[in-house]
C-alpha cells in the first residue's frame, strides 16, 4: 500500500471531507511521526506497532564492485516492531 492508496482508503470512509483535507491530515501525521523519531522518541500506534530508532555500530564493509574493504560509519536507523494484534491477524 502506498501513501496515495492510504489516502484513498481514508477518503472512502470520510466522504464528507475533500481530498486536500485528507492529504493535509495524513501529511501532518507522518510529519509528527518523523519529527518524533528524529528526536529519538518512540512512536507507538496501539494495535499496529512501534517505531523506534536503533544505533548501528561502525564496522568493516566490502565494496561489491571492487571487493575492497571500506569503513562503514556508525549511524542511526529507524526500526519497526509489529504489534501483537497485527501479527495475529497476519498469521491467522
Amino acid at each position: 500500500m502506498t501513501k496515495s492508496d492510504l489516502i484513498e482508503k481514508v477518503r472512502e470512509r470520510l466522504k464528507d471531507y475533500p481530498k486536500k483535507d485528507v492529504v493535509f491530515a495524513t501529511d501532518i501525521i507522518f510529519q509528527a511521526m518523523t519529527d518524533a523519531l528524529a528526536r529519538d522518541e518512540k512512536v507507538e500506534v496501539r494495535g499496529f506497532g512501534n517505531f523506534t530508532v536503533r544505533s548501528r555500530n561502525s564496522r568493516k564493509g566490502r565494496d561489491p564492485r571492487t571487493g575492497t574493504v571500506i569503513n562503514v560509519d556508525s549511524r542511526k536507523v529507524p526500526f519497526f516492531r509489529v504489534g501483537k494484534a497485527v501479527r495475529n491477524l497476519i498469521n491467522a
